[in-house]
């Protein structure tokens, strides 16, 4: 009785509309995810090699999946509203934490034991508050009731498997065989979250506005290319030193295959998958959300830390005054470069797959160009490797704005006709208000 008074003075939890679009509170939250990815990127970028590199997937997997769950509670209720956002500023708090805990997550078996600990109970914390508030939304609507309790075992299994890796480790004398128990319970907490989002099936799942989910993806997807570009600032000593010569065509290019990054997704594709997830209706709209939002949104977010991490390494070997203009890049600086933006480009031709069935043929040849490019690229000086991947990125852009110019107006109409009809009927319910009749306006 008193959780209920107290929830009856903050407010009532408020569900989403079917045209709801993302709140401010929203966006807050989302900010603590910028900790996250370049807490990632920072502890990786330390020390570049292919075990570090696995770590920091698992831990971004992981935080994918809270983050995956995050938004099916956020397209049931707002964030903002009634006494729900008490609960999200725990689950802030729990996330922050969870993120400041991630570099000391795959040290030594010895060293900084308390650092998995805490992520672990972070973890509880956070698959917790999502639990009660996805429990509160769905009171009296069995089916989707029904979806809650099939993702309680997996709830309940990769928490104990979080607290095995960071317990039993420690415990066996074998340094090897304990590294490798560890690395092996958190890709099986991996494997196990995803599978059971494809176990269970659609079935009592919904999303009510899909303006809401796809802009949600959308943010994100931006904060993590924002991301990047404060990495390569931060990591690269590019803050705090002399301004060099070398410096400038360094931070204009990292800006600029960033920008023609996010114009590969968001100029065309993004836009037209809103579209074809608006026409979708029912399970097949479920599954496309599921498909192409929560799981292919993966690999993009893990190409844009890789080709951070690669970018930084190189911005940092550009301004060193001990190399000179003439250096090329250290360890896998170009490769992490590279690959990553192969990745990003995958994982969109996927995602153009999956929502619309077509496949743009320059994205194909940019691959191919990428990969071509990648073993020249080794051998050139570093500003002159970033320089190489740059211009291939403008022109996938160059490229498409002329071959695809047709269905890019074709698009920009069908947008443009859309707003325009929300905005007309939108101020059609408002100019009730004025007409003297509130209470018709909130029939």
């Amino acid at each position: 009785m008193e959780g209920e008074q107290r929830r009856g003075r903050l407010g009532p939890a408020v569900p989403i509309a079917p045209a709801a679009r993302v709140d401010k509170f929203e966006v807050f939250f989302d900010l603590v995810f910028v900790v996250s990815f370049f807490i990632i990127t920072r502890a990786t970028a330390a020390d570049v090699t292919l075990r570090e590199l696995l770590h920091a997937l698992l831990v971004l997997a992981v935080l994918w999946w809270c983050w995956i769950v995050h938004s099916v509670v956020a397209s049931r209720l707002r964030l903002g509203e009634g006494f729900v956002p008490v609960l999200m500023v725990i689950g802030m708090m729990a996330l922050f934490t969870f993120a400041l805990a991630l570099p000391q997550t795959f040290d030594g078996l010895h060293e900084h034991a308390a650092g998995p600990i805490l992520v672990t109970l972070s973890y509880v914390v956070i698959r917790a508050v999502h639990l009660a508030l996805y429990a509160h939304a769905t009171r009296g609507r069995p089916s989707a009731r029904r979806k809650l309790y099939q993702f309680i075992p997996e709830i309940v299994v990769t928490t104990i498997l979080l607290f095995v890796a960071a317990l039993v480790p420690p415990m066996i004398k074998n340094t090897d065989v304990g590294l490798g128990l560890r690395d092996g319970l958190w890709v099986a907490v991996v494997l196990i979250q995803y599978a059971s989002g494809l176990v269970t099936g659609t079935r009592g799942w919904e999303v009510t506005s899909a303006e809401h989910w796809t802009e949600r993806y959308d943010l994100i997807l931006i904060i993590a290319l924002g991301e990047s570009v404060i990495s390569v600032g931060v990591g690269g000593n590019l803050l705090g030193k002399p301004v060099t010569w070398p410096a400038i065509p360094a931070a204009m290019m990292g800006i600029l295959f960033t920008a023609a990054l996010w114009w590969a997704h968001f100029d065309m594709i993004g836009p037209a998958a809103r579209i074809a997830l608006h026409s979708a209706q029912g399970r097949p709209r479920v599954a496309m959300a599921r498909d192409a939002y929560a799981y292919l949104y993966l690999p993009m977010i893990a190409g844009v830390i890789l080709f951070a991490i690669g970018a930084e390494e190189l911005v940092r070997t550009i301004t060193d005054p001990a190399g000179g203009v003439g250096e090329r890049g250290h360890g896998p600086a170009v490769p992490l470069l590279f690959a990553g933006v192969m990745v990003y480009l995958a994982a969109d031709m996927a995602f153009q797959w999956r929502t619309l069935r077509t496949m743009t043929w320059t994205r194909v040849g940019v691959l191919l160009a990428l990969a071509a490019g990648l073993p020249v690229a080794e051998h050139l000086p570093a500003l002159a490797a970033l320089g190489l991947l740059t211009a291939i990125c403008v022109a996938l852009v160059a490229v498409e704005l002329v071959l695809l110019a047709d269905a890019r107006h074709a698009l920009r109409g069908t947008v443009f006709e859309e707003k325009t009809h929300q905005e007309t009927s939108e101020a059609a319910w408002r100019a009730r208000w004025h007409d003297g009749d509130p209470e018709q306006a909130t029939e």
